[in-house]
């Protein structure tokens, strides 16, 4: 399905979910390379930037949660950057297609600020993955609340609990990180100069836009390496506490058995179906009981005084 937002001479072109119809559109209409519409057939491509003579052909990540809520996913973002168009292909990121939908809602009201968006295809462009970075960053911000929570829980005795939330938590820091480190240097290429775009820098400098962009994704990828490095913290301080909790289990469970087994050893020897030579007094029983008594005692008090060394 393809749906059109036009301003002027600018295009912008969604198609959600292609068709081979759509693709020979491409092909034919707009003469991409061939295998950059492979690139758009494919789900599993790695971020780059194809530069050729008319038209640029991007491939992006971006992280959202999934119907949970809980854990990150990525989807990919495919764009085709012209002087007089912007095509989006495929499913993309949800951000993409409200983004779409602001857009055109906006346009047919008249609104200024958005028929500003749509002077130039570098300037949609710039508003679209801007964007994507706001939607990335309130993302990351939540991974860093949670990795405060983990922080704030991890003193209470909800083990269980606190293992799922490390776990899914360090999950979603890993997914994000394997996710911003190669796109990095695609973003660089903006901001360096690689890629040149449309429009006369006489006209309108697009450099301290792209600068921006970096500068967004490089602190939100900085905040990432941050939280990662205090999860493997948390998660290590988190095991140590559960080795001392364990060990303190097992230091209450020694001493019950030690000061146990010498009154299993008196009942046991008494217990025994024998004649003993004080049985017949009913005292013998009371002196028993004062010996067992005076044996805690003293296991006790040499407890007491070895944990105190």
């Amino acid at each position: 399905m393809i749906e059109k937002i036009q301003y002027g001479a600018l295009q912008w072109l969604d198609i959600t979910n292609p068709s081979e119809d759509d693709y020979r559109l491409l092909l034919e209409d707009y003469h991409f390379h061939p295998l950059d519409i492979e690139d758009c057939r494919g789900t599993t491509q790695r971020p780059k930037i194809d530069e050729y003579d008319d038209y640029y052909f991007l491939i992006l990540h971006f992280p959202y949660f999934d119907r949970d809520n809980k854990n990150v996913r990525i989807r990919e973002v495919k764009l085709f950057w012209g002087k007089d168009y912007i095509i989006t292909v495929g499913k993309a990121h949800w951000v993409v297609k409200k983004f779409f939908d602001e857009m055109e809602e906006d346009l047919r009201e008249g609104d200024e600020e958005t028929q500003e968006m749509m002077a130039t295809s570098d300037q949609l462009l710039y508003h679209i993955l801007n964007r994507l970075m706001l939607e990335t960053n309130t993302l990351v911000q939540r991974v860093g609340a949670e990795v405060d929570l983990i922080n704030y829980d991890i003193f209470n005795r909800r083990a269980r609990n606190i293992i799922e939330q490390i776990s899914i938590t360090r999950r979603n820091i890993i997914m994000l990180n394997t996710t911003f480190r190669p796109q990095l240097r695609v973003l660089h290429m903006f901001e360096s100069g690689g890629i040149k775009g449309f429009v006369d820098p006489e006209v309108l400098d697009m450099e301290d836009y792209w600068g921006n962009i970096l500068d967004q994704y490089q602190k939100m990828f900085d905040s990432i390496e941050d939280y990662g490095e205090l999860i493997e913290g948390l998660s290590q301080t988190f095991d140590s506490l559960l080795t001392n909790r364990t060990n303190e289990i097992m230091r209450v469970l020694t001493y019950f058995s030690t000061i146990m087994l010498p009154l299993t050893v008196v009942t046991g020897f008494f217990g025994m179906n024998v004649d003993f030579p004080f049985t017949p007094n009913t005292t013998a029983f009371w002196v028993i009981v004062g010996v067992m008594v005076l044996m805690v005692v003293g296991l006790v008090i040499f407890f007491r005084h070895r944990t105190k060394q």
